[in-house]
This record gives structure tokens, C-alpha cells and sequence, in this order.
């Protein structure tokens, strides 16, 4: 295990060295068939992740890569889920709020999670036996893994306790069912919106900068399961709405259902 927390934490800063080589540039953006936007930053990003996770011979379900059918999927043990470039809407904006995501899966839950914000040089990620979870800012592009595992600090969410109660919202539009669950808190508590892009919202309840992410709109699986593992490493809930349980991957349909991140 150790060994493929290496491989993703060395994968994920890489991708991230050559998202940042497009994000300097004046680069186009191509619509998928879902309607999301699509760089040459997601693909370079996708191709350097694949050339590192391929050699852990687990399987790969990446944002970026053909989907394969449920029917190849199902018996699958563990695998890797991927998103190259997680937050392209905020790659486009220039804002720097997005990031690289690499869980490995276990079973349906995520056990090990690394995500890497290229633009502030932060890294996010797991305990190997998913006891734990860390933050380090790199000091520059050198990447020495073992150096990175040994000095990151761990991160613990915020105290339950606090006189204002921080909620990660959207910026620009909190959807119905998203203000009606805000408006519940707000009945016995003060409340802060706390706004970030990507899975960094995660990151937020994680580290202490936020108590609740309620994501009351559609995710895929590769937006959440790297987010899910580092947060269930730092003793964080991610609550599906449906069945009140730990969301779970490598389902069918990779579309999550409605959760909330809570400690």
C-alpha cells in the first residue's frame, strides 16, 4: 500500500507540472458530449496518471478514459478512480481552484486518497492504511515522495462546537434543495458560506475550514472519491442522502446520488 501511495502522490504532481505548462498558455477549450468543457491540460494530465497507475496492474476508471461497461466492472476488487483535472470550469477562469484526483478503491470505499492543487503547490492525501490524513505546500517542482510523506502535517476537522457554523456553498447560485438545508441550520445556529472550487471543498471540511458540504447536484464518481477518502482518513463523513451510508464507487451508474460531508 505504501508503495501505491508513492505512485500517486509522484502521479498526481506530475499531471499537475504539466497542467500548469497549459495553463500558461493561450489554450482552446473543446465541449464534450455532456456539455462540459475539455483542455489539452485534462489530456496531458489523464496520459501521465495512466503511465503511472498502469504499472499498480489495477484497474483504472479515469474521467479522461473510454468508460467500460458495468458487466467488465463489476467483479473488480480495487481500482483506481481518477480525475486529471478536477474544477476545468475554474482552469478556464484562470482562478486556480482546481485540482488532480487519484483515490484507490477498496471494495466500493475509498481507502486512499491523493489530491494535488497545482497552482498553490498543495498537497492533499492519506495515510497508506487510510489512519490519517495530511497537507503539505511544496517548496518547488523537486518531488521526493518519501521527503513529502515524512514532513506533511496531519489535518482534523473543525470542533463541533463553534459559534458559526461554516457551510461550503456555490459562489455564484445555491440550488432549492441546498438553501432549504441552510435554512435548517440557520434556525438554531449563525451561518458562514464558505465558496471553493473542485474537490477542494472537501479539503475545507477536512482541515477544519468548514463544518458541512451539503452537494445537493450531480457529481461523478471521480469528483468525489479521492475527496471521500482523505476526508474518512481525517474522521469526516461523506453521507449518501439516499441510504444514510458512505457513498460507494464502481457502482453502474457513476453518477453519485445527493450526499453531505459532515463530521
Amino acid at each position: 500500500m505504501i508503495n501505491n501511495l508513492s505512485i500517486a502522490i509522484e502521479a498526481a504532481i506530475k499531471a499537475g507540472h504539466a497542467i500548469l505548462k497549459v495553463y500558461s498558455t493561450d489554450f482552446n477549450v473543446e465541449i464534450k458530449g455532456d456539455d462540459s468543457p475539455l483542455t489539452l491540460a485534462d489530456k496531458n494530465a489523464n496520459d501521465i496518471i495512466n503511465e503511472y497507475l498502469v504499472t499498480t496492474q489495477i484497474p483504472i476508471i479515469s474521467e479522461e478514459n473510454k468508460q467500460l461497461d458495468y458487466s467488465k466492472r463489476k467483479n473488480w476488487e480495487r481500482c483506481w478512480i481518477v480525475d486529471p483535472l478536477d474544477g476545468t470550469k475554474e482552469f478556464i477562469k484562470r482562478n486556480g481552484e482546481f485540482t488532480v484526483n487519484i483515490a484507490l478503491v477498496e471494495n466500493g470505499i475509498p481507502t486512499l486518497g491523493v489530491i494535488y492543487v497545482p497552482v498553490s503547490k498543495t498537497i492533499y492525501f492519506t495515510a497508506s492504511d487510510a489512519s490519517a490524513a495530511y497537507k503539505m505546500m511544496l517548496s518547488d517542482d523537486e518531488i521526493n515522495v518519501a521527503s513529502i510523506i515524512s514532513k506533511a502535517s496531519e489535518i482534523h476537522p473543525a470542533s463541533e462546537n463553534a459559534s458559526v457554523i461554516k457551510i461550503v456553498g456555490s459562489r455564484s447560485h445555491l440550488n432549492e434543495d441546498t438553501e432549504n438545508f441552510i435554512s435548517e441550520i440557520k434556525k438554531e445556529n449563525d451561518v458562514e458560506i464558505v465558496s471553493k472550487g473542485s474537490s477542494l471543498k472537501f479539503c475545507l471540511v477536512a482541515e477544519g475550514e468548514a463544518h458541512l458540504y451539503p452537494r445537493y447536484a450531480p457529481t461523478m464518481e471521480w469528483d468525489t472519491a479521492a475527496g471521500q477518502a482523505i476526508c474518512q482518513a481525517a474522521g469526516v463523513k461523506v453521507i449518501d442522502n439516499n441510504t444514510k451510508r458512505p457513498l460507494l464507487y464502481n457502482k453502474e451508474n457513476l453518477l453519485n446520488p445527493y450526499f453531505l460531508v459532515s463530521k
